[in-house]
Protein backbone atom coordinates (compact mmCIF):
# COMPACT_ATOMS: atom_id res chain seq x y z
CA UNK A 1 0.00 0.00 0.00
CA UNK A 2 0.90 3.24 -0.83
CA UNK A 3 1.48 6.28 1.75
CA UNK A 4 -1.15 9.27 1.37
CA UNK A 5 1.41 12.00 -0.23
CA UNK A 6 2.77 14.41 2.83
CA UNK A 7 1.69 18.07 2.77
CA UNK A 8 4.01 20.44 1.92
CA UNK A 9 4.85 23.07 4.57
CA UNK A 10 2.83 26.15 4.64
CA UNK A 11 4.75 29.31 3.43
CA UNK A 12 4.84 32.15 5.91
CA UNK A 13 2.63 34.83 4.53
CA UNK A 14 4.71 37.61 2.05
CA UNK A 15 5.24 40.55 3.69
CA UNK A 16 3.65 43.45 2.43
CA UNK A 17 4.92 46.94 2.08
CA UNK A 18 2.68 49.71 3.39
CA UNK A 19 2.57 53.08 3.73
CA UNK A 20 1.03 53.16 6.84
CA UNK A 21 2.84 54.82 9.96
CA UNK A 22 0.17 54.53 13.03
CA UNK A 23 -1.66 57.46 12.52
CA UNK A 24 -5.03 56.46 11.83
CA UNK A 25 -7.33 59.55 11.52
CA UNK A 26 -9.16 60.19 8.42
CA UNK A 27 -9.79 63.88 7.34
CA UNK A 28 -13.85 64.33 6.84
CA UNK A 29 -12.92 67.12 3.76
CA UNK A 30 -10.38 65.58 1.65
CA UNK A 31 -11.41 61.71 2.39
CA UNK A 32 -7.46 60.83 2.99
CA UNK A 33 -5.53 59.30 6.06
CA UNK A 34 -3.39 61.87 7.99
CA UNK A 35 -0.22 59.78 8.35
CA UNK A 36 -0.40 58.03 4.95
CA UNK A 37 -2.72 59.58 2.95
CA UNK A 38 -4.84 56.36 1.63
CA UNK A 39 -8.32 56.46 1.38
CA UNK A 40 -10.24 54.76 3.25
CA UNK A 41 -11.29 51.79 0.61
CA UNK A 42 -7.43 51.65 0.35
CA UNK A 43 -6.86 51.13 3.46
CA UNK A 44 -9.69 48.14 3.93
CA UNK A 45 -8.33 46.36 0.56
CA UNK A 46 -4.57 47.11 0.93
CA UNK A 47 -3.54 43.44 1.56
CA UNK A 48 -5.97 42.08 -0.98
CA UNK A 49 -4.24 44.55 -3.54
CA UNK A 50 -2.05 42.93 -6.10
CA UNK A 51 1.76 44.18 -6.10
CA UNK A 52 0.62 46.52 -9.45
CA UNK A 53 -2.35 48.37 -7.49
CA UNK A 54 -0.87 49.25 -4.28
CA UNK A 55 2.75 50.32 -6.41
CA UNK A 56 0.05 52.71 -8.12
CA UNK A 57 -0.95 54.15 -5.14
CA UNK A 58 2.58 54.29 -3.11
CA UNK A 59 3.34 56.80 -6.61
CA UNK A 60 0.43 59.12 -5.85
CA UNK A 61 0.61 59.51 -2.33
CA UNK A 62 3.17 62.30 -2.13
CA UNK A 63 0.85 64.37 -4.11
CA UNK A 64 -2.26 63.64 -2.15
CA UNK A 65 -0.51 65.48 1.12
CA UNK A 66 -1.66 69.00 -0.26
CA UNK A 67 -5.00 68.12 -0.56
CA UNK A 68 -5.32 68.38 3.03
CA UNK A 69 -5.38 71.29 5.32
CA UNK A 70 -2.14 71.78 6.70
CA UNK A 71 -3.01 72.97 9.91
CA UNK A 72 -4.22 69.42 10.43
CA UNK A 73 -1.00 68.46 9.82
CA UNK A 74 0.59 70.68 12.15
CA UNK A 75 2.64 72.89 9.77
Amino acid sequence: MSQPPVPSPARPPRSIATPCVMVCTVDGASGLCLGCFRTLPEIATWSRMSDEERAKVMDELSGRRGKIDPKLLGE
